[in-house]
């Protein structure tokens, strides 16, 4: 996946690299979520960062993990779609705590900025959007110059010669002409066979195969999972009148669909909650600005939007809304999950392949072209107005590029300099 192209902690392992040691008696899951509920707290800086900071707690610090099974981990994570960088922490779970311990880890670390977006999400609603206008267009902006610094570093890592970057401007381009779900996956595909063909002899001697860490049962049943609720809630959805299997269906459809994480999922949401006119353009953007601010992964975004579905005041008003926030966010990361679950005991047996990791390499060119077609379509042309929101977006840009201030920090100032530009 694009956004959580490894650096380090997908490099080659050196040869000769100990096993990981484990604590006497393993892990205990409190253990694993307290540690996933840290990082939780205070992995700022996007899913690329976030695969440092789990080698670093797993493999360099507690020793806890290889070098080579977390490798192999992050090579899974690419290569599935859904938010990358949450799958590995599932995945860093599942080795040291099993299924229960993949999922303490996903709660610890998601938990955090899912319960602030949700906040969030309650106050815009409750909010005149047309009120705060201000504090929209400094995130809105902020966005975008997020947006364009994820682009330029995913592009020098992904797309370092000129078939990747052919391939990055053709994705690129089919879906500013066609920007639907169904392009998406074509792009993606595309992007794969043309791996297969043209990148074949960029391939790089294979890494250490590791080992299967679980039964293929248990995978089996995570696969038919995730193939089965794909297929059965669209039917649901049109079944039922309430509108409640409408919204788990979009909301799993995106985490179900998207490849690359992060970035890449805003158009899967935009057509699940925007199209069908659940909450407007406005509020989707200000929330996606918003969601810089917050450490964790961005699918947490989905917190934001589940609360913002719903209208209302008092107290049913908001346990409807903390309700639904909370099924968007399962909804959304179920698929990662079932991913994790099913492919992890078969991804030994295949990733080594050459044609497969050349396939990979292709995938995540076509990533770089989704992201340049979200960024110009909804983000830019939703966002940038006149000059000054160009000279905006190059300033945080370069305040970004040379870590002048933290994101978070960055976002705060937006939403701020933003309000205090709609007073005059």
């Amino acid at each position: 996946m694009s956004d959580t192209t490894p650096t380090s902690p997908s490099a080659k392992p050196e040869t000769g690299t100990a096993e990981a040691v484990l604590p006497t008696g393993g892990v205990g899951l409190w253990q694993i979520f307290l540690i996933f509920l840290r990082l939780g707290l205070t992995s700022f800086g996007g899913p690329v960062a976030h695969i440092g900071y789990f080698r670093e707690e797993f493999v360099a610090r507690r020793k806890w993990l290889s070098d080579a099974r977390y490798a192999d981990l992050v090579a899974l994570c690419q290569f599935a779609p859904g938010p990358a960088s949450s799958q590995v922490g599932m995945g860093i779970g599942m080795a040291l705590g099993g299924m229960r311990g993949s999922l303490m880890a996903w709660l610890g670390f998601t938990m955090p900025s899912a319960i602030v977006l949700a906040a969030l999400g309650m106050t815009f609603t409750g909010l005149d959007v047309g009120g705060a206008d201000g504090i929209i267009r400094g995130l809105k902006l902020v966005a975008v110059g997020v947006v364009v610094h994820a682009l330029l570093g995913m592009g020098r890592t992904l797309c370092p010669d000129i078939p990747r970057i052919a391939l990055a401007v053709i994705a690129a381009a089919i879906m500013i002409a066609s920007d639907t779900v169904m392009a998406q996956f074509a792009v993606i595909l595309g992007g794969m066979v043309a791996g297969f063909i043209l990148l074949r002899g960029m391939v790089s001697p294979d890494l250490d195969p590791g080992q299967a860490p679980h039964s293929a049962k248990g995978a089996v049943f995570a696969l038919f999972a995730f193939f089965a609720l794909l297929l059965t809630l669209p039917v649901l959805a049109k079944l039922d009148p309430t509108g409640l299997f409408a919204v788990i269906d979009g909301f799993y459809r995106s985490g179900a669909l998207v490849f690359g994480g992060g970035h890449v999922v805003l158009p899967l949401l935009q057509n699940a909650v925007v199209a069908p006119g659940w909450i407007d353009a406005e509020t989707f953007l200000a929330g996606y600005g918003a969601t810089q601010a917050v450490p964790g992964p961005i699918f947490t975004f989905a917190a934001y939007l589940g609360a913002a579905l719903h209208t209302g005041s008092g107290g049913a008003g908001i346990a409807v809304s903390a309700a639904t926030s909370m099924v968007t966010l399962i909804a959304i990361f179920l698929p990662a999950w079932l991913l994790v679950v099913g492919l992890l005991p078969f991804w030994d047996r295949v990733r080594h392949i050459p044609s497969m990791r050349a396939g990979l390499m292709g995938v995540n060119a076509a990533v770089v072209g989704l992201l340049a077609a979200v960024l110009y379509d909804p983000i830019w042309t939703g966002a940038i107005l006149d000059v000054f929101d160009v000279g905006c977006v190059v300033l945080v840009f370069a305040i970004l590029q040379w870590r002048i201030i933290p994101v978070w920090a960055v976002v705060g100032a937006g939403a701020l300099l933003g309000y205090l530009a709609g007073l005059f």
